[in-house]
């Protein structure tokens, strides 16, 4: 079955794409038809791709592994940062960070430098510096949170991608094609959906439109991250009944040895009789 319906696909606009004049010709498969100089997408090929899209990242997050959300154009950043930090997913929303992922070190290193500033308030270095140099430090701070603070977690290079625009994203899935890591986006009309491992054909301007995409995809990474806790809870159980079952063996054989050790002093600590004849 469907996550979502045909229906909640057109009440949401995700049916509309850009101009015929902007069109992208690879998106050909993915128009249904030209109204009024405006392409109509297929919702019908959009449920499908975004099915599979679903899918994906299900298995994603239920291996354990992060998904990283890239949106800063205006209509869509609310809206994705919303449901990144709900799921406690790293997010960009802000300006993409040239070499986020191809130079993640570096990247790094300047989350590490937030962290630092951080400590910097809390163990009193603060109170030893002049009044512009904290004053320096806080707007530094403050601009690496505004660019860095929703990926302070994200401590190895993310699984996949998930991006809402990608002409406007167009850095960020060159990165993630350089390090073969899978991209998911929203495509419209104007795009290559060559250009991305799950193109899901809709609407990217549209706040509702990009809404009920990011609803689909939230509750696919909430079902595989509750499965992923039900597996782990299985597999903690049965360490625990084998753990369990190890000791009791261990009990049965140490009573065992005992008892034999028992019977054996028994028998050599037994007098002869004194009728015994001698060889």
């Amino acid at each position: 079955m469907s996550r979502i319906s045909h229906q909640e696909l057109l009440e949401a606009g995700v049916h509309f794409g850009h101009l015929k004049r902007k069109w992208n010709p690879k998106m050909a498969p993915y128009i249904f038809m030209e109204k009024n100089g405006i392409h109509i997408i297929d919702l019908n090929k959009t449920v499908v791709k975004l099915d599979e899209a679903a899918a994906a990242m299900k298995q994603i997050v239920k291996s354990g592994k992060k998904i990283l959300f890239v949106a800063t154009k205006k209509q869509a950043k609310e809206i994705v940062s919303a449901e990144a930090s709900r799921l406690n997913m790293p997010y960009i929303t802000e300006r993409w960070p040239g070499g986020m992922l191809t130079n993640f070190t570096t990247s790094r290193k300047s989350v590490k430098k937030m962290a630092s500033i951080d400590r910097m308030t809390t163990d009193g270095t603060f109170d030893n510096i002049s009044k512009k140099e904290k004053l320096q430090i806080s707007r530094q701070r403050a601009k690496m949170e505004k660019l860095l603070g929703s990926i302070a977690d994200l401590t190895r290079l993310p699984a996949a991608l998930f991006i809402v625009d990608i002409k406007k994203e167009a850095i960020a899935v060159s990165e993630a094609k350089k390090l073969n890591i899978p991209t998911f986006a929203i495509v419209d009309t104007n795009a290559d959906p060559n250009e991305v491992d799950f193109a899901i054909p809709g609407n990217d301007d549209a706040a509702k439109s990009v809404s009920i995409i990011m609803s689909v995809i939230s509750k696919a990474i909430e079902e595989g991250l509750a499965e992923r806790k039900m597996d782990k809870e299985a597999e903690a159980a049965n360490e625990k009944e084998e753990d369990g079952e190890a000791k009791s063996r261990a009990k049965v054989d140490g009573d065992d040895e005992e008892e034999g050790d028992k019977k054996a002093k028994t028998g050599a600590a037994r007098p002869r009789k004194a009728g015994a004849a001698k060889r």
